[in-house]
């Protein structure tokens, strides 16, 4: 079976300090050698401490910005050998919620806006229901309908987090990257966010690449665990196997290092 998302290879390095002339002389090494999968409807989890090289992943995995080298397949196709229209159109397939719910939301729009966005952008509701689609993605995620009126600053962290999940939910994506949802969050209330990407998934046979730096968070909600470390995989396997038979020392410092958290 081919996997929904393949990466093979991936290498991403900044220039960290240049000659007088203006030579690159030394390089940050942020993905270096990087490659997984993910299956549909699963959870990979990648999991590593700040400054490791995951989010710069979820990055190179969208285009956001151009890898060094390396491969990204997207349901067999090359993502890196996409024109302009074709990327506008993976972009639909594939969302990714931030982890700063309080940056990515245009604080200029309001919540009614900021849904039918991606509607608009996709032509995917006439626009005769574009209202009643955005109070169906509001109860999706727990919202009352009457808040779409309302502007992001008008709400909690954890509210708008639940906005922009169902920003993400709009288009009707294969894939949705999670680029630590919760870290910006206090812990009861990223317990509730991390339930309903659960939930979520389990209503619409979602896939995630959840990206973050907490190992009793990946270990309830992924089905594998890919561990990075200096911009390298260094262990990968199901969850349950990578968080209580753990091979590489790196992974075992990240469980002793953090606490339990209730979901």
């Amino acid at each position: 079976m081919t996997a929904l998302l393949e990466v093979k290879n991936l290498i991403k390095h900044f220039v960290a300090e240049r000659s007088l002339f203006g030579r690159p002389t030394a390089f940050i090494k942020a993905v270096d050698g990087v490659s997984f999968h993910v299956d549909a409807g699963e959870t990979l989890a990648l999991v590593g401490e700040s400054g490791c090289g995951k989010s710069t992943v979820s990055r190179l995995v969208l285009r956001l910005i151009e890898p060094d080298a390396g491969s990204v397949h997207f349901e067999g196709r090359d993502l890196l050998a996409l024109n302009t229209n074709q990327l506008r159109a993976f972009r639909r397939d594939a969302q990714i919620i931030f982890q700063d719910p309080y940056a990515s939301l245009n604080p200029r729009m309001t919540v009614s806006q900021i849904l039918t966005e991606p509607l608009a952008l996709h032509d995917l509701v006439p626009p005769a229901r574009r209202r009643e689609r955005v109070e169906e993605l509001l109860r999706l995620v727990g919202l009352e309908p009457r808040f779409a009126r309302r502007y992001p600053h008008e709400f909690s962290g954890g509210q708008r987090q639940r906005i922009a999940i169902a920003r993400a939910l709009a288009v009707e994506p294969k894939l949705i990257i999670c680029d630590e949802p919760v870290s910006a969050l206090d812990v009861s209330v990223g317990a509730q966010i991390v339930n309903l990407l659960a939930q979520l998934q389990r209503d619409f046979g979602l896939t995630y690449l959840f990206i973050s730096h907490s190992m009793p968070v990946v270990r309830y909600l992924s089905t594998r665990i890919a561990v990075m470390y200096r911009g390298k995989i260094v262990e990968v396997g199901p969850a349950e196997q990578i968080t209580e038979r753990p091979q590489h020392p790196y992974t075992r410092s990240l469980l002793e290092a953090t606490p339990e958290v209730g979901v």
